[in-house]
């Protein structure tokens, strides 16, 4: 079979050794060209770098394009500097726009401008075997309760995945996407929560877990765990002083303490001294019927409410 002519060219090409020699002499000169490049960037990258760091400094543009103004005192020029080097040496974003929707920049700084957590509490998935009826309950006095219930055909219900990660997923998307109160997202079988505006007060946001079954999920805030089983009297005083904590008992803060009393055996007069006791008498309980805040008469034991004229 004879040999067409594109054929016979390459193998006369093959043979040609010098022309192959020549060949990968050339592109290792090329490569070598361009290695030249990225050191040209990088040198560039250097002076921008430096030159900003010394606007900020200095108090250049880049100082007035952020808004700050000039003829700062020593105090705000040195914790301004401090900023820029945790900001613009160290900071590192870690959103990852694949797995979340939406991941909030929420920073917060103490006294010393160190970085603080604004993680205010989780709910973690202990199984993927629900029974029915679990529900989170997101609640804050005065702006009402978010329900988010175990339910495939409610707009606001979540669905069990294939896993916890996978439940814990989707609980994190559904309250993200109808939360007026908090962002969300998950990490491993854990949904965990922050606030979506800075203006409302951690200590006022309740996070409550109903669960039947008692063995799917369990609520955390605080490092405190909102749970009833195994609970001792030294745990529900603990959960007392963080339910506590803005001075108003919630409706749902209210059903987490009794299911807690219940199984410690307190009596409603023993709850209210030990109330008492720890806050005095000016705890308000939120009312179930109006919403308003009800005042403790502790002749009674119980709060009232004066606005729709009933015990809360």
């Amino acid at each position: 079979m004879p040999i067409r002519r594109g054929r016979k060219e390459s193998k006369e090409n093959l043979e040609n050794h010098d022309s192959i020699s020549n060949a990968f002499e050339e592109r290792r000169a090329l490569m070598e060209s361009e290695g030249q490049l990225p050191q040209r960037i990088k040198r560039s990258d250097d002076i921008d770098q430096e030159r900003i760091r010394r606007e900020l400094e200095e108090g250049g543009d880049l100082q007035k394009m952020l808004g700050i103004e000039q003829n700062l005192s020593n105090q705000q020029q040195e914790s301004l500097q401090r900023l820029e080097s945790k900001w613009m040496s160290g900071l590192q974003g870690t959103y990852n726009a694949a797995e979340e929707e939406r991941k909030p920049l929420m920073i917060s700084f103490d006294d010393e401008d160190n970085l603080q957590h604004t993680d205010i509490g989780s709910v973690s998935i202990l199984g993927n075997d629900f029974d029915g009826g679990e529900e989170i309950r997101l609640e804050y006095p005065g702006k009402g309760t978010e329900f988010y219930t175990l339910d495939y055909e409610d707009d606001s219900g979540w669905r069990k995945g294939k896993t916890p990660e996978h439940t814990a997923r989707n609980i994190a998307s559904i309250i993200n996407k109808r939360s007026s109160l908090v962002h969300a997202f998950s990490e491993s079988h854990k949904i965990i929560f922050e606030l979506r505006d800075s203006s409302l007060n951690p200590d006022s946001l309740v996070i409550y877990v109903d669960d039947p079954g008692g063995k799917d999920m369990i609520a955390e805030k605080q490092g405190i765990q909102l749970d009833s089983r195994g609970i001792t009297l030294q745990d529900y005083q603990e959960v007392i002083k963080l339910a506590l904590a803005d001075g108003i008992i919630t409706p749902s803060e209210d059903q987490m303490l009794w299911s807690m009393r219940e199984v410690l055996g307190i009596s409603e007069d023993e709850h209210v001294h030990i109330v008492r006791a720890m806050f005095g008498d000016d705890v308000l309980k939120e009312c179930t019927y109006c919403n308003s805040m009800a005042s403790l008469y502790p002749e009674h034991k119980a709060w009232f409410c004066d606005s729709c004229q009933n015990w809360v």
